[in-house]
C-alpha cells in the first residue's frame, strides 16, 4: 500500500535543454518584461489550471481553465492537515506527536505522515468533510479502484485559492498560524524521496512567500541536500482516466501558496506534462509559467536565467571542486544567476571553463561548463566582487 501511495507523489530525471554547453542561449529574463504587459505563458505540451487571487483586491489577476481537475498530488496535505485540526477551539494547542508528524508533511511533504491522517481519519470521508465545509466545487475522493490514492483526489487551481483563503480569512488564529507558518517554512528537499521542491513560486518570487507543492508520476532518480540521496522511480498512475475526467497518467508538477507582504496573492499553478517529460524539463515548464504570471505584491528575484546541462550537476560552497557540496540540480534545470567569478579550472572533454556561476538562490555555485552558453564567461553576467556568502 504505502509504495502505492508514494507511486501517486514522486518524480525527476533527465531534461535535455541543451546536449552541449553551447547549445543554446541564456533564457529571456521574464522579469525585465513589463509589469503591465506580463499574460500568462502555457510553455507547448503543458496543461495547465492557473487561478491568482488578489487579497487586496478582491480579485483574480490570472485564470486559465481554473475550474479543471487534477490529481492533486501533494497539494491535498493541506486538507489532511485542516481537517485533523478542524472545530478543535481556539486556544487548541497540536500535540507534540501530532507536530512531528503535520510540520515534515507541510514543510517536506513528508508521504509518511499522509499515510497516517489518511488511514485514521477516514480516507476518502476527509475529502468529503472538507469539500462541504469549504464550499468546493471541484474537489473530490480518489477514484473507485483507488481508495487508497490520497495523491488522486481532484482539485482545481479555484478550489485550492478557496483552501487558502479560508485559512487566512476564516480559520482560527492558532490553525491559521500553524498551516502558514510550516508553509513558509518550506524546506528546498522533500523529506521521503529527495525530490528539489525549489520550484514556481518558490523559483519565481523573493520571499515573503508560504508555499505546497506537488508531485506525481513516474519519473528517474531525484538528487536533492548535500549527500545527494537518490529517490528510486516510482511506479505511476494505471494508464486511464477517472469517471470525473480526472488525468492519472500524464506526469503532474503543481505549485501552491501565497506570495508578497501580508500574503497578499494567493497564487494556485496546477499542470500535466506529456508522458515521458523529465522532472528538469516539467521543473522548468512550471517555472516558465509561474514567471510569466500577474502576481501582486511579488518581489523578482534580480539575475538572469539560464538553462543547464549534465545530470545531478553540483552546487558547491565555493568556486572550486573541492568545496562543499550543498545540493545537486534537478538535470537539465534553469537556474538563475546572480554573478560569476573566476575559480577552479573544470575540464570536461573537450570543454575547458575556469568561471563559475553563483546561484543566489541556492546559496553556492556551479562551474559556467555546465550552463547552456556559447561562451565561458556568461554574456550581461557581472562578476562577482569576491566569493559570496
Amino acid at each position: 500500500m504505502r509504495m502505492l501511495l508514494r507511486g501517486a507523489a514522486a518524480l525527476a530525471t533527465v531534461l535535455t535543454v541543451a546536449s552541449l554547453p553551447g547549445g543554446a542561449a541564456a533564457a529571456p529574463r521574464p522579469e525585465a518584461t513589463a509589469h503591465a504587459a506580463r499574460a500568462a505563458q502555457v510553455p507547448d505540451g503543458v496543461t495547465a489550471g492557473v487561478a491568482v487571487f488578489d487579497r487586496r483586491t478582491g480579485t483574480f489577476t490570472e485564470q486559465i481553465d481554473a475550474s479543471a481537475q487534477f490529481r492533486s498530488a501533494s497539494v491535498v496535505k493541506l486538507l489532511l492537515t485542516l481537517d485533523f485540526l478542524w472545530n478543535r477551539g481556539p486556544g487548541y494547542t497540536v500535540p507534540a506527536a501530532d507536530r512531528a508528524l503535520l510540520e515534515p508533511m507541510l514543510r517536506s511533504s513528508d508521504d509518511d505522515a499522509a499515510d497516517h491522517y489518511w488511514s485514521t481519519y477516514g480516507g476518502s470521508a476527509i475529502i468529503d468533510r472538507m469539500s462541504a465545509r469549504l464550499g468546493l466545487r471541484d474537489t473530490a475522493p480518489p477514484p473507485a479502484g483507488y481508495p487508497g490514492f490520497w495523491g488522486y483526489t481532484a482539485l482545481s487551481a479555484r478550489d485550492t485559492v478557496t483552501i487558502y483563503r479560508y485559512v487566512l480569512e476564516k480559520a482560527p488564529a492558532p490553525v491559521r498560524d500553524f498551516v502558514m507558518d510550516n508553509l513558509r517554512r518550506s524546506t528546498r528537499c522533500s523529506s521521503t524521496d529527495h525530490f528539489d521542491q525549489h520550484f514556481g513560486i518558490a523559483g519565481a518570487f523573493d520571499r515573503p512567500w508560504a508555499v505546497k507543492q506537488g508531485w506525481s508520476g513516474k519519473y528517474g532518480k531525484g538528487t536533492c541536500g548535500p549527500q545527494g540521496a537518490a529517490a528510486s522511480a516510482a511506479p505511476a498512475g494505471t494508464a486511464t482516466r477517472a469517471a470525473a475526467g480526472v488525468d492519472l497518467t500524464r506526469p503532474a508538477l503543481h505549485t501552491t501558496g501565497t506570495v508578497g507582504a501580508d500574503d497578499r496573492t494567493i497564487v494556485a499553478v496546477l499542470t500535466l506534462h506529456p508522458v515521458g517529460t523529465s522532472y528538469g524539463k516539467a521543473y522548468t515548464d512550471l517555472e516558465r509559467l509561474t514567471r510569466s504570471l500577474n502576481v501582486p505584491g511579488a518581489v523578482r528575484p534580480a539575475g538572469t536565467w539560464f538553462g543547464t546541462w549534465g545530470e545531478s550537476v553540483n552546487v558547491r560552497k565555493g568556486p572550486t571542486t573541492g568545496d562543499d557540496r550543498i545540493t545537486q540540480l534537478p538535470a537539465g534545470v534553469e537556474v538563475l544567476v546572480g554573478c560569476q567569478i573566476r575559480g577552479q579550472v573544470v575540464n570536461v572533454p573537450p570543454y575547458t571553463n575556469e568561471w563559475w556561476a553563483y546561484l543566489p538562490q541556492y546559496g553556492g555555485y556551479i562551474s559556467n561548463i555546465y550552463i547552456s552558453s556559447p561562451d565561458n564567461r556568461l554574456p550581461n553576467v557581472p562578476e562577482c566582487g569576491s566569493p559570496q556568502p
